[in-house]
């Protein structure tokens, strides 16, 4: 964006997540371009909206992904996708983890859709290092993986930050009643699971008969959720 376009904005980067979270929900979308590596209809965006101040506008980055762009598929339903990427958001913000980016569903340019915050990964690092490595963000992915059944876990998902944290994206393919889970991160398969990850699974297990579950149900089918417990 030229400098003239940013003239009295505050660029999100380190947003607060309630902050980022009501900018994707509120605030205006501008498509900038399509991201045509991406099998369904993905744009690359600014998303701008009122700051703190009155001359103030906050503006981000972000990604959306409109329902009417989604290439049908035989083993999920048509035009879910979306709402399955807000679900796995929900369920990353209950899990504590913070793997998921702000993800909302709202109205945009081309229709209803997912919107999420783009994230600048780290340049430095080698996917292929880090997927063989030992990394505990990395694991923590993989479980919240395995619970929300993800179909889809490629390389290219993961977003290495600059602070050392990993976040995932992508997660379109997830929520199946039937087992799907497809990753490429195996290398804790038959590994005894932490008590940090036993009280996190506990949680999300307890929460999702109640706020966890009602907050899933707007977006997936009632035995989706329940397959999730």
């Amino acid at each position: 964006m030229e400098e003239a376009a940013l003239a009295g904005r505050q660029v999100a980067g380190p947003l607060e997540k309630v902050t980022a979270l009501r900018l994707l929900r509120e605030g205006d979308i501008t498509v900038v371009g399509r991201l045509l590596a991406a099998s369904n209809a993905t744009f690359f965006c600014m998303v701008a909206g009122p700051g703190d101040g009155p001359a103030v506008t906050v503006a981000a980055s972000c990604v959306y992904k409109p329902i009417r762009g989604e290439r049908p598929l035989y083993d999920f339903p048509d035009g879910t996708l979306a709402c399955r990427e807000v679900g796995a958001h929900v369920v990353s913000e209950a899990s504590g983890w913070d793997i998921v980016p702000p993800t909302v569903m709202r109205d945009g340019p081309f229709g209803e859709g997912m919107v999420q915050l783009w994230v600048e990964v780290d340049e430095s690092v080698d996917l292929t290092d880090l997927i063989g490595s030992n990394s505990p963000a990395l694991r923590r992915i993989a479980v919240l993986d395995a619970v929300l059944n993800n179909a889809d876990r490629k390389a290219g998902h993961l977003l290495p930050l600059p602070d050392g944290s990993i976040q995932g994206v992508d997660n379109g393919l997830c929520f199946s009643v039937e087992p799907k889970l497809r990753t490429v991160l195996w290398r804790w398969r038959g590994q005894p699971l932490t008590d940090e990850e036993r009280a996190v699974l506990r949680k999300l297990h307890d929460r999702i008969g109640g706020d966890l579950g009602e907050a899933l149900l707007p977006l997936l089918a009632p035995d989706e959720v329940a397959a999730t417990s």
